[in-house]
């Protein structure tokens, strides 16, 4: 069975993909979800949500990442971040792979990476579990039928989750293994069900080629003002920061909760959809969110349920506490319909702070920012893992070092050229603790962090009266309307302060610590800027 919606010039036997049982083209929401079913891969929740566990991998496994060490791509790819395969291996990886994939049903789904016509990127996703492919049919952008009937995909994906690689034949290093290769065209994912690998491939893909066309690839969340595309906002953060709240705004316009680009046409959602965390999600703090995992196609992931009244529960981690929803953008009343803003007007770099050190807002100079920018700083917390007794920081350079193929300082110099171009104002937000450090402190309020955003991004902060952090050197408002002076000095919210200042110099040489890798590759007025 082939289907209508398909390029009948391009099959899978016509990219030498032969021998499978059958392949089915493009099937929308209500077919996938009918085969996952029948398939046994997964249980129709409340609304049709359906609702499927990922098995022994529950997120991301960035240390079975591997990037092709082809002559084209030898001198571009960031090696110390970049784990490498031999290009024989690689063959041999693919051969295995399509040999497996003989005599089995396949799911094939033709998809857009890219808001943006003129800067999309044309991706065919192979997958053997139904149910993937309507999790990447919500993650990336859905062509209209009459575009399918052209089709020719740019990069083919194939994801083989019973497939196990063995580390001597594949040169890999588990059984498990995602790889990528620019000079063939191809990614290849094997020994995990985690769906989040189809996303965050496509996402990585972008990451290397954009920069090639002086385009800004962001791993951000978006928004603009109603009724004003050009007032556009981007929020960078790891995850835990609040990025998908807090960009998630009713009082804005959703251009998307993840991943975006900078060109010279404006900001562009990568993505179609969304994959928000389920843990703890709150039904009055975030209702919209809330409703999509009882949503008809929606993908619950790893959530545990009551087999007989398939009630979820949002508060059980013993799966994981990486527990997921993917559901489509229109599932959000605020999202932008066409997932394109103007040039963002601000910047927003979230930090989860669990050393109660930083300010609540501060504004950033185009130099610290870069600063920021690069160090990716937030932090872990005494009892997220065994042996972790008081709060590590954690820098992931760019906030998504483990989807950068270039090297930081290509994304720094990209990034830093567009706010020096369209003016952007840059703020850095902690969402995390004062009042002292996690264990003592609480976290920031989210009334306040939020009162502080709206204050940025209507424009109404820059008229504050600000002081400069002796720390850090950024500069700090004094008084907001609506949020607490003392806030604002996480100084003064600590019953010590010389604790305080402990505490902060502590931090401070963390982020030089980290920084002095990045120092032979940037400017001087980045170095400058690292520290006061």
């Amino acid at each position: 069975m082939t289907g209508t919606r398909v390029n009948p010039k391009f099959l899978l036997k016509d990219q030498g993909i032969e021998g499978v049982a059958a392949a089915y083209y493009n099937q929308t929401e209500p077919a996938l979800v009918q085969a996952a079913l029948m398939r046994g891969e997964g249980t129709l929740g409340r609304g049709g949500a359906f609702l499927v566990s990922t098995g022994s991998h529950t997120g991301r496994s960035p240390k079975d990442k591997f990037v092709v060490r082809t002559p084209g791509v030898e001198d571009s790819i960031w090696w110390e971040n970049n784990a490498p395969m031999t290009p024989e291996a690689f063959d041999t990886l693919y051969t295995d792979m399509i040999a497996h994939m003989a005599g089995n049903e396949y799911f094939v789904q033709d998809l857009f990476g890219g808001a943006d016509p003129e800067h999309r990127l044309d991706v065919r996703v192979v997958t053997e579990l139904a149910w993937h492919g309507l999790f990447i049919r919500h993650m990336l952008r859905r062509p209209e039928a009459s575009e399918l009937a052209a089709f020719v995909p740019e990069y083919t994906i194939i994801n083989c989750p019973s497939f196990t690689a063995d580390p001597a034949r594949h040169g890999c290093r588990t059984g498990t293994v995602i790889t990528m290769n620019f000079e063939r065209k191809l990614i290849l994912i094997g020994g995990t069900a985690y769906a989040g690998e189809n996303k965050k491939s496509v996402f990585t893909l972008l990451n290397y080629l954009l920069p090639a066309k002086g385009i800004m690839p962001m791993h951000c969340s978006a928004n603009h003002a109603v009724d004003n595309p050009d007032d556009a906002a981007v929020f960078f953060g790891l995850s835990g920061t609040g990025k998908t709240t807090l960009s998630a705004d009713p009082a804005r316009v959703l251009v998307g909760d993840d991943e975006h680009g900078w060109s010279d046409n404006g900001i562009f959602n990568f993505e179609g959809g969304c994959y928000a965390k389920t843990i703890n999600l709150n039904p009055e703090a975030e209702p919209e969110i809330y409703a999509t995992t009882s949503r008809f196609a929606s993908v619950v992931e790893n959530m545990v349920f009551d087999p007989d009244t398939l009630e979820l529960d949002f508060e059980d981690d013993s799966l994981t506490a990486n527990t997921r929803v993917a559901y489509p953008l229109d599932a959000i009343s605020n999202a932008s319909d066409t997932s394109l803003a103007g040039f963002p007007k601000n910047i927003i770099m979230l930090t989860c702070d669990a050393f109660g050190v930083l300010p609540p807002i501060a504004r950033l100079t185009p130099a610290q920012a870069m600063y920021h920018f690069l160090s990716g700083f937030t932090s872990k917390v005494a009892g997220t893992e065994q042996g972790v007794t008081e709060p590590q920081p954690t820098f992931s350079t760019c906030f998504g070092a483990p989807f950068m193929p270039r090297r930081p300082e290509a994304y720094g110099k990209l990034l830093q050229a567009k706010i020096a171009k369209h003016g952007a104002t840059c703020w850095l937000v902690n969402t995390g603790w004062t009042g002292g450090a996690y264990g003592t402190g609480t976290r920031m309020p989210i009334k306040a962090t939020r009162a502080l955003l709206t204050a940025a991004l209507d424009g109404s902060l820059n008229d504050a009266t600000f002081r400069r952090d002796p720390n850090f050197g950024f500069e700090v408002p004094v008084a907001v309307s609506d949020v607490a002076d003392v806030l604002l000095d996480p100084r003064r919210t600590w019953a010590e302060a010389e604790a305080y200042d402990a505490q902060a110099a502590k931090l401070v040489a963390m982020f030089a610590d980290n920084f002095a890798q990045y120092v032979p590759y940037i400017d001087d007025d980045v170095k400058s800027a690292a520290i006061g």
